[in-house]
């Protein structure tokens, strides 16, 4: 339970960053840092067991048992290794932030950083591919945030990166689901171990796709390049982290866990190798012709993500050693570069290469951090990033395939790498050599402070002792290559391996990156031309822009306020559905018809006499009120049919839906407008024959089969499942609680869109009383007009709110539960408002937006604790003694239907007290009506009688 200890250390530094933040402001860094430090040192520690006695740690927790997905974790040789990297790095870039940033509070970058480190750190050690999607979602998720917290010129950067990265997350989630089909688990070492599904050639070929544009997107590699520069409208230290040392390797992380599974195909390896060597060479072009520090090493960055993917789609087991190593290597000196870049900019003000120079006499310590991970990054020795890349060369150079593979990747390869040396010459030279290129006047900068020095000091130092002492590395990249491969691998790292090819690569690499650069002379020649015929940016622009309109040409076909339109479709739908079933003549089991009484004819008859009625009048209030008939005789049939449950809430939604209608017909003319004979003739013929249709329906489907293997099921194990005996209730909170959740939370969205709606259209006052009423007749004043109301509402509400709660406490056994008693209570709720003499004095002064959300919180709270019982929304049962004897049998399904009658009442609230406000600068009818009359009645509230 360890690695379940680590996550939940990670989850609780994250939710305490707000109060740290209060207290410490920018300093917040420093405690986030600290624990990022112990977890990597524990992490750490883990290492010698697992590289010596070839073991693996592992833990579980319930998550979602029906489904067979849980909270399964695994930390083998491969994801000890990210996991040192995601929480050391991060470390790092805390301890950097305490001093990048001004002085002030930084909640929301703290909060979503750490949040990062806890995707990444369970993406790595997820063994459920259902969880490393969560996971791998959530940092896209983060991702965005961070970098749309740098201003309104970081949006649209945001919004392009999180659309492209969520677009590799959807292909993720289907690779997830199909493997998921086929192999009936969601265990990943289950899933990689089984040979059923890597057997059919055509479906391991769908899911290399779908898994390659997954590590594509999230890794930059071409096309999709572009969106890592784009992202550097972040802030440096997001930079440093998310797009350079820690994001961009969950697409590595993915393709060195999935390369088993696909290195026999040609698909993946071919994909690979050559899209990985496109990107690296673009990429590395394109660093070239920077003249901002930060985009020339955003650049890099895809390129040696090119490197990476490359040697990963090689798929041997010594060149996933190449990618474990140069991982390292990479996450070093790439995030030294940009904390280095980041000092530079905070010292100077500027990132541009042509206003800056000579600053290794001001910023010696800088300007050694700048050159260890440059020099790392192109492959001189004695530097970590040296060693990767011989092993890169060695790798590349074996590629499997034609025999002409090999080389031509190893020349592909040596041409990136010698780019890499220029532009990394350029970065150190343009910035730190030469003379001062900065504007006259100019105050020279002065050196960073130890705290804004230390995490790029250790950064590169580390590629440095790693480079002297890499055979050190050999255990632990020996074992996350053997666990990538599922194959054993032997690292054979060693600063000197004598002569050999690879050897000779990197000599023709720095020879020739040497020439690029006295060719380019540091890239100026080159610098500002534009080598690609479009932007990456910019395709994303008139793609998404394309998108948009298609989706309004596809609205527009339905996009209008004629229910017609909307009615069409579902009508059209019906009839054809009941034409096809028809058609097919189906069996439906039992022979004998449904049998009827004389009592289903008279509601029958009552209905009909209702709708037809509704149909030809031109009241639009006397049409509610025969709809509402209707709606009164279902809900008697209900009753006569047994189901007295349903006939209660059917009865409570009439009577609340004529309420909530009156208030909007308010605001509606009193009569419906004229319309054509011929269209009242189009319309019957559609109202009849849709009527006809649901009628032969309900014929020939009522009583003509038994019931169901789920409803006999369900009423043969719900009292013992449960320990209710009201089969529906139990449905809705016990089996079917993730649903009821759902559908809890639209029913609060609805209620805050009436209050949105309403308040941003200015159709309603400020508030105040409606204008007094003139006249003298009783009927035109509220206070008299309303006595009778008043005085059954002071007794009857009371009666109704007790009723509710008492039906709230028997659903589980009984009719009754969560939303019957809520919509009772509501009714209450309308009786005290329609019994109220006016508007003002009839608003409920209760919080109704807190009351939807304290629903919504509570069926969710309830939902966690049932992980004490091994998953979410699982009810607890416990027998609590009675005074009087006996037991009551308690379950926390009935915590949830508190939750359910808390948002049922929130928005029954809201609708009363929004949608009962007058219109601003207007009267009612009637009102407009009393103000014709000659006399005026008012209220004198000294006598309690009129005047």
């Amino acid at each position: 339970m360890l690695l379940i200890l680590l996550l939940v250390v990670l989850t609780a530094i994250t939710l305490f960053v707000p109060l740290l933040d209060r207290l410490l402001g920018r300093a917040t860094g420093w405690p986030v840092a600290l624990v990022l430090a112990l977890a990597a040192l524990w992490v750490l520690a883990q290492g010698p067991p697992l590289w010596n006695h070839d073991r693996v740690l592992e833990a579980s927790l319930p998550w979602m048992p029906a489904l067979g997905v849980g909270l399964h974790l695994r930390m083998d040789g491969l994801a000890w290794l990210f996991c040192v990297l995601v929480l050391g790095v991060g470390a790092l870039v805390m301890a950097y932030s305490t001093r990048y940033f001004p002085p002030g509070r930084r909640t929301g970058f703290y909060v979503l950083m750490s949040a990062f480190a806890l995707a990444m750190t369970g993406l790595v050690l997820a063994d459920d591919v259902v969880l490393l999607f969560v996971f791998w979602e959530l940092t896209t998720i983060c991702s965005f945030y961070l970098i749309g917290l740098s201003g309104p010129g970081a949006v649209r950067p945001a919004i392009r990166t999180f659309l492209l990265t969520a677009m590799g997350g959807l292909a993720l989630l289907t690779a997830v689901v199909l493997l998921w089909v086929r192999t009936g688990t969601t265990r990943l070492s289950e899933i990689l171990a089984d040979p059923s599904w890597t057997q059919d050639t055509v479906f391991t070929t769908v899911l290399a796709v779908l898994v390659i544009v997954a590590v594509f997107t999230k890794s930059a590699q071409f096309p999709f390049h572009y969106w890592l520069p784009d992202a550097m409208a972040a802030s440096t230290p997001v930079s440093a982290y998310l797009h350079a040392a820690a994001m961009v390797k969950a697409g590595v992380y993915l393709a060195m866990r999935f390369s088993p599974a696909f290195t026999d195909n040609a698909v993946w390896g071919t994909t690979l190798v050559v899209v990985g060597l496109t990107t690296a060479v673009i990429g590395a072009v394109l660093a070239l012709q920077r003249d901002d520090l930060k985009e020339l090493t955003a650049y890099s960055t895809v390129s040696q993500l090119g490197f990476l993917v490359a040697v990963i789609g090689v798929g041997t087991p010594q060149a996933l050693v190449a990618a474990a190593v140069h991982t390292v290597a990479h996450a070093l000196f790439k995030s030294a570069l940009f904390m280095s870049v980041g000092v530079i900019d905070h010292q100077t003000g500027t990132r541009d290469l042509r206003e800056l120079g000579g600053l290794r006499r001001t910023m010696p310590v800088t300007a050694t951090v700048s050159a260890l991970a440059a020099l790392s990054m192109a492959g001189v020795p004695p530097l970590l990033g040296f060693v990767s890349k011989e092993n890169l060369f060695e790798a590349l150079l074996h590629a499997p395939g034609p025999v002409w593979a090999g080389p031509v990747a190893g020349a592909v390869s040596v041409v990136a790498a010698s780019l890499t040396f220029a532009y990394a010459f350029r970065f150190v030279y343009m910035a730190f050599g030469g003379g001062d290129r900065r504007r006259p006047g100019v105050e020279p900068p002065r050196e960073g402070g130890v705290a804004l020095l230390a995490a790029p000091v250790v950064a590169a130092g580390a590629g440095l002792v790693l480079g002297l002492a890499v055979t050190a590395l050999n255990p632990a990249i020996g074992r996350a290559a053997g666990d990538a491969a599922l194959a054993p691998a032997d690292a054979g790292l060693a600063l000197w391996h004598g002569l050999n090819p690879a050897l000779g690569m990197s000599a023709a690499a720095v020879l020739l990156g040497a020439l690029v650069t006295w060719a380019s002379r540091c890239g100026e020649r080159i610098s500002g031309y534009r080598l690609l015929p479009v932007r990456g940016t910019a395709v994303f622009e008139h793609a998404h822009a394309g998108v948009i309109a298609l989706g309004r040409r596809v609205g527009d076909l339905t996009r209008t306020d004629a229910p017609t339109r909307h009615l069409v479709v579902p009508f059209v739908l019906l009839a054809v559905l009941a034409a096809v079933v028809s058609g097919l003549g189906l069996d439906y089991g039992v022979s004998p018809a449904p049998t009827s009484r004389a009592l289903d004819w008279l509601l029958v008859a009552l209905t009909a006499v209702a709708v037809l009625t509704s149909v030809v009048t031109r009241s639009r209030m006397a049409a509610l009120a025969l709809v509402g008939v209707a709606g009164f005789a279902t809900a008697l049939w209900f009753v006569f049919l047994g189901a007295v449950d349903v006939a209660l809430t059917q009865l409570l939604v009439e009577v609340l839906t004529v309420v909530v209608a009156v208030l909007v017909l308010r605001r509606l003319p009193r009569e419906f407008h004229r319309v054509s004979r011929s269209r009242t003739a189009v319309t019957a013929v559609i109202a009849l024959t849709a009527g006809t249709v649901a009628a032969l329906g309900a014929y020939l489907l009522t009583g003509r089969r038994e019931p169901s293997a789920v409803s006999e099921h369900l009423l043969a194990n719900a009292p013992e499942d449960t320990g209710g005996t009201n089969v529906v209730n139990t449905i809705l909170v016990d089996y079917r609680a993730l649903d009821t959740l759902g559908e809890l939370t639209v029913l609060g969205v609805a209620g805050l869109i009436i209050i949105a709606v309403l308040r941003s259209s200015g159709l309603l006052s400020n508030g105040g009383a409606a204008s007094a009423a003139p006249g003298s007749s009783p009927v035109w004043n509220s206070v008299d007009n309303t006595v009778i109301m008043r005085t059954v509402a002071r007794w009857l509400v009371p009666l109704l709110v007790l009723w509710s709660v008492y039906l709230l406490m028997r659903g589980h056994n009984a009719p009754g539960g969560g939303f019957i008693s809520g919509l009772v209570g509501g009714s209450a709720l309308a009786l005290a408002y329609l019994a109220a003499p006016s508007a003002s004095a009839a608003r409920i002064r209760l919080a109704y937006p807190v009351l939807i959300a304290a629903g919504v919180l509570t069926a969710a709270v309830t939902g966690l604790l049932g992980y004490a019982d091994g998953s979410f929304l699982r009810p607890l049962h416990a027998e609590i003694p009675l005074p009087w004897g006996g037991y009551y049998h308690f379950t926390s399904a009935l915590v949830f239907d508190v939750g359910v009658y808390l948002a049922v009442v929130g928005v029954l609230l809201t609708a009363l007290n929004q949608l009962g406000m007058p219109r601003r600068g207007r009267v009612g009818p009637l009102q407009a009506e009393a103000h014709r009359a000659p006399d005026t009645v008012r209220h004198d509230p000294a006598t309690g009688g009129t005047r």
